[in-house]
């Protein structure tokens, strides 16, 4: 089940325990305190001020940690094991973290045993509570019972979401047959349309019914579905169910008008502004960090290809309203990967990588430079992936709505990004343009920090880089 939260559908049980991990954080925090200075919580304020502006900015932290490290997606994969192991060190982070806050704020000082203490009560903490939701709460108490009105080639669209993660939200309980449809459903998952459609959905406990025939002008059943709705009973189209659970715009099933008069596509010259105040923000916070690696990246490149050898590769890209302009990357191919001047894809194991390449490629350094980019206007922290004309000329040939990607500044980082692995095809590029019309569709502050915080742990665990 899936809940909307600032224009964001969000997985109900993981919103569940971010709000309990971020209640139990402060109360970590409150409890580190009262063991560490053995004295009413009273006395500790009069000495160091006010607690709770310092437990809400912990369990802030925290809470923005464990998330980065991709324990609040419902695209995590890892057992319970590995989620602990995760936990632990988005805990120590988000430890390291406030440290340097408290450094900087000196009247947000409390100690450095206090918050020690206060980490390790808190990874009992949220442990337990997911522990709990592991074992306890079962994912059939938060799927929603849906019933799919349709049994023919859109219908059985939903047979095809095999991976679990795009399931966990719901259970299909039965398809309807409609009239004139050329089934594509096994005929045990079908039944006849229910004489009285409301009442059996109320009997069986239907949350949604999702419409997916084939062709609605012939024999759209107006009447039963109203009177659904006006039981409380969801309607969907499939389109949007999809776009909802699956975090994608499919679009062999997709046709203009739903763009038109759907939901999302927000703009303002607000927004806009305080986009890019934290695109410059955060580009000249990661500068600041990462000059020394961007150093020693420029000094292994020359050492591996020799002084008279380029560090930087400049390229054209396609960014927004289909406009060229020059990315910039650390060189991580050989000089003459294309000798002919013809575009190629990057494969797995490509034998033009250098060593040094191979590194920062799997450690997404090679994208640092990027920075500038951003800075300049040309890109955006979060966006869709900037690529090559030659390759947007083709694929705006070959694929629908392939165009519509470059309404948006192309980002460092994005949605496809995160949720499909490097594209090195066509087809590819088909499917990851589902996310990033997911992407332009519903953009928000909110959606961006989100990825840039899930970002963190594709890095940090080198997933998809090629």
């Amino acid at each position: 089940m899936r809940v909307r939260l600032l224009n964001l559908y969000f997985s109900l049980p993981y919103v569940i325990v971010g709000i309990a991990e971020a209640l139990g954080c402060a109360a970590a925090f409150y409890a580190a305190i009262a063991l560490r200075f053995t004295r009413p919580l009273g006395s500790v304020e009069g000495s160091y001020g006010p607690l709770l502006p310092r437990a809400i900015m912990f369990s802030v932290v925290a809470v923005a940690a464990i998330g980065a490290l991709g324990l609040y997606s419902a695209r995590q994969r890892s057992a319970l094991l590995g989620s602990l192991a995760r936990l632990a060190l988005a805990l120590l982070a988000a430890m390291a973290a406030t440290s340097v806050f408290f450094y900087f704020v000196p009247g947000m000082h409390i100690g450095r045993g206090a918050l020690l203490l206060a980490t390790l009560i808190a990874f009992v903490v949220c442990g337990s509570v997911r522990l709990i939701m592991d074992k306890v709460v079962g994912d059939e108490v938060f799927k929603r019972r849906v019933l799919v009105y349709g049994s023919g080639r859109l219908a059985s669209s939903l047979l095809q979401l095999r991976r679990r993660v795009d399931q966990r939200g719901f259970r299909i309980v039965n398809f309807v047959r409609c009239e004139g449809e050329d089934q594509k459903v096994p005929p045990e998952r079908v039944i006849d349309p229910p004489p009285d459609l409301a009442g059996w959905a109320l009997r069986e406990q239907i949350d949604e019914i999702v419409v997916a025939m084939d062709d609605r002008r012939r024999a759209f059943p107006i009447r039963a579905l109203l009177n659904c709705r006006l039981q409380g009973i969801e309607i969907l189209d499939l389109v949007s169910f999809l776009e909802r659970e699956a975090g994608r715009v499919k679009i062999d099933l997709l046709n203009p008008t739903w763009f038109i008069f759907g939901d999302g596509i927000r703009t303002g010259y607000v927004r806009e502004i305080l986009s890019r105040a934290l695109d410059i923000a955060a580009s000249v916070a990661l500068l600041l960090v990462a000059w020394p690696i961007m150093a020693l990246t420029a000094l292994a490149i020359r050492i591996e290809d020799g002084f008279s050898a380029p560090i930087l590769y400049r390229q054209s890209r396609v960014g927004l309203g289909g406009r060229p302009f020059e990315v910039l990357k650390f060189r991580s191919m050989s000089v003459d990967a294309e000798k002919g001047g013809k575009a190629i894809w990057a494969q797995r194991h490509d034998p033009r990588v250098t060593r040094v390449g191979g590194f920062i490629r799997k450690a997404r350094i090679d994208e640092l430079p990027q920075l500038w980019n951003v800075l300049r206007g040309d890109m955006r922290f979060v966006g869709p992936r900037p690529e090559r004309p030659e390759f947007v000329a083709r694929l705006s040939e070959t694929i629908p709505y392939y165009a519509e990607r470059h309404s948006v500044k192309p980002g460092l980082t994005g949605w496809a990004q995160l949720c499909y692995p490097y594209g090195s095809s066509d087809a590819d590029a088909a499917e990851k343009l589902e996310y990033d019309l997911y992407y332009v569709k519903n953009r928000s502050l909110t959606l961006d920090i989100m990825i840039a915080l899930q970002t963190v742990e594709v890095i940090l665990l080198r997933k998809g880089a090629r």
